[in-house]
């Protein structure tokens, strides 16, 4: 006997609805799960009132807010992406300003030699007191700034940062005491432009009076095994002025006297001089040094005494202490027929520049 589900000669093959026609439909366990509509079984309908099918329950508020958190999640990850490479294309702050490198530095180096001995005192206080520096201020106060004005092309705020830098510059390179002593050049490298990195280096490993390799035209240094400082209270005086040099940079050109109190080193109680150190120099800042917080040095004019002129002054500044005299003799000559010859100068102290001591000293 057939089945019931089947005629006895099989489902037709013309007929519509026939069961290869639904072979392709597969209703798994996911689908059926997934669809809105779901038949009650029998055993649930076996209650009245109870309609036949039943609807399936809403996705969870957790999934459908996860799925907008993630979209939007995603949508700013694009945007923040997308930024990133428009900025490192074209950052408004990285573009280089004026597209050239910095000039070397050029130094000049004057010793200035004492017509007889040094005058001296136990006391550091009375030979400033009996000096030309009697009224100059101490340390970083005697270094003021001029009137700060916008100028044509730069903001009263860039004016600032430049004679700003220019006054770190000269704190770092003649008042700091590690510097002076020749402990470490840091706090003066990191204010250089990157371009002068290899000159500066240079002028410290190989000093030569060439006009470029002069330690002592980046900064002041005394050789510790001749001189000490003897107070810390250098005395400054001096003046500095901004100008545009173009539409580009800025120029600051400084002129400072800097005077100090030594006394041979280790002998806390010996005799105290006064050396005398001129400092002109001449800064140049383009935007990214105002940025950078750093100066490219164009010129070094320095005049120091009591030194003798026969000493090499361009590595460390060897001070005539109180009581010394100039050994006889000068440089050596210039060659001007050997292009790398190096120019020697030197001039002499005036009297005048020196202190006058009590004569109970």
């Amino acid at each position: 006997m057939a089945g019931s589900g089947e005629p006895p000669e099989g489902a037709p093959d013309s007929v519509p609805g026939g069961e290869e026609e639904y072979r392709s439909v597969v209703f798994d366990e996911s689908f059926v799960r997934a669809a809105k509509i779901q038949e009650f079984s029998a055993h649930e309908r076996v209650d009245e009132h109870t309609p036949a099918v039943r609807s399936s329950p809403p996705v969870p508020a957790v999934v459908k807010n996860f799925s907008r958190q993630a979209l939007i999640l995603m949508v700013l990850i694009a945007i923040a992406f997308g930024t990133a490479i428009y900025m490192g294309v074209r950052h408004p702050y990285e573009q280089p300003s004026a597209g050239r490198p910095a000039e070397p530095l050029r130094t000049t180096v004057i010793p200035l030699v004492p017509g007889g001995a040094v005058p001296g005192a136990k006391d550091p206080e009375k030979l400033f007191a009996n000096s030309p520096a009697a009224q100059f201020k101490q340390g970083a106060a005697g270094i003021s700034l001029p009137a700060v004005r916008a100028t044509s092309h730069f903001s009263e705020s860039q004016v600032l940062t430049a004679l700003t830098t220019a006054k770190d510059y000269l704190v770092e390179s003649s008042l700091d005491p590690d510097v002076l002593t020749g402990h470490t050049v840091r706090p003066v490298r990191i204010l250089i432009d990157p371009d002068q990195l290899d000159q500066f280096d240079d002028s410290f490993a190989r000093p030569v009076a060439d006009g470029r390799h002069a330690a002592t035209g980046w900064l002041v240094r005394f050789d510790p095994g001749q001189s000490a400082l003897a107070d810390s209270g250098i005395r400054v005086r001096g003046s500095m002025h901004v100008g545009e040099a173009n539409d580009r940079t800025l120029e600051v050109s400084s002129e400072h006297t800097f005077v100090y109190a030594l006394r041979e080193p280790g002998v806390e109680d010996g005799r105290t001089s006064l050396f005398t150190v001129r400092r002109e120099l001449h800064f140049r800042f383009d935007q990214t040094d105002l940025r950078m917080h750093r100066t490219e040095l164009l010129v070094s004019y320095l005049q120091a005494g009591p030194l003798a002129c026969a000493t090499d002054s361009v590595g460390r500044l060897r001070p005539l202490l109180a009581g010394q005299k100039a050994e006889v003799g000068g440089p050596a000559g210039t060659d001007p027929y050997a292009p790398d010859s190096a120019t020697a100068l030197c001039g002499a102290l005036d009297p005048s520049a020196q202190p006058k001591p009590p004569r109970s000293s």
